[in-house]
């Protein structure tokens, strides 16, 4: 296992590494400049040139790349031109709530899409199937954008069941003490139960503008992987011998198809991580994509670097953690196929 281990992290450090460099070289491909965007249009050539010296975009592309790889060494994500503070400040002060409005998407995706697609396994092939299906192609094709709108205008315009999209709390709230910086979870921790009231409250549109779009996928993955299990040697045997079909679909069939499920999971949130630009934009969310979103309107490079880097390293940890989880389940993968 250790072994196992072992080459697992060696191969997610060298994707760090590349990725790194990927995201460097795809955000110095953007056009504009960055100095004369936070400068604006009635900034002298003089202003602009001083500035983009400051902060070392006068550089030669090689002479950029080095001070960056150097800097990621130091944990150094540099200084966002557009406010003037550290990158990681930034990120980490955002993060919390995009990961929050993450874990919500997930479990709507879950909570929708898990029963479903068992659902749709066990009557394979008959009209719950159909209707599983029919709700996976609908779930996957609905836009965000779209989506969101048609929420905020039913539950909150008409039916008035949810706050607007303003944020995580309403005006004048204060949050609970933070402890990780998600509202929720620290209103439990401080036993703060009025803001953690609030706090879903401001959380359930967008979550379920994630979720909705994610169970669909979730449908399709535990459906297909369900399926594949029903086909094998060992269901066949135990229903030769009498077992009930309940037990065999919970017990045997939901056992085997966990690799998949996993893969789905993790799939799911790197996406609802990094894929949720739109609606954090949407619903005002304080989180990174939002941050994202507003660094590439004023052509921010530095800001723009570190969310790609931060999202796509924490994918990376979540496809780590979801091998490890592998070979704990599996012992044939971390043995590498030895195992009988």
């Amino acid at each position: 296992m250790f072994r196992y281990i072992l080459r697992r992290l060696g191969i997610s450090l060298l994707t760090v590494v590349g990725l790194a460099l990927v995201v460097f070289l795809v955000v110095r491909i953007l056009p504009g400049d960055a100095a004369a965007a936070r400068l604006g249009p009635e900034a002298s050539a003089e202003d602009i040139e001083a500035l983009r010296r400051a902060y070392g975009l006068d550089q030669p592309i090689i002479v950029q790349l080095g001070d960056y790889l150097l800097g990621l060494v130091q944990g150094d994500l540099g200084t966002a031109v557009s406010t003037g503070r550290s990158v990681a400040d930034e990120m980490f002060m955002r993060l919390p709530a995009t990961i929050e409005l993450a874990i919500a998407g997930l479990l709507v995706a879950l909570i929708i899409g898990f029963p479903l697609g068992m659902l749709a396994a066990a009557y394979h092939g008959r009209l719950p199937d159909a209707f599983a299906r029919i709700f996976a192609v609908l779930g996957s094709s609905l836009a965000p954008v779209w989506l969101g709108l048609m929420l905020i205008y039913g539950l909150y315009s008409v039916a008035q069941l949810f706050p607007g999209p303003v944020g995580r709390l309403s005006i004048g709230t204060p949050p609970p003490q933070s402890i990780t910086g998600l509202y929720v979870f620290d209103g439990l921790l401080t036993g703060n139960f009025s803001a953690v009231t609030e706090a879903l409250r401001y959380l359930a549109l967008p979550a379920i503008t994630l979720g909705l779009g994610a169970s669909a996928a979730v449908l399709k993955m535990v459906r297909s992987a369900m399926i594949a299990t029903s086909e094998s040697g060992f269901v066949r045997t135990a229903r030769a011998y009498g077992v009930a079909s309940r037990e065999i679909l919970w017990r045997d069939q939901l056992r085997n198809a966990m690799l998949q499920v996993l893969t789905a999971i993790g799939l799911v949130f790197g996406f609802l991580l990094g894929g949720n630009v739109v609606v954090e934009r949407m619903f005002s969310w304080p989180g990174v994509g939002r941050l994202a979103y507003d660094a590439l309107g004023s052509n921010d490079l530095e800001l723009l670097q570190g969310f790609a880097l931060i999202i796509g390293t924490i994918y990376i940890v979540l496809n780590f953690a979801v091998d490890l989880l592998y070979g704990l389940i599996d012992p044939r993968i971390r043995l590498g196929g030895k195992a009988s």
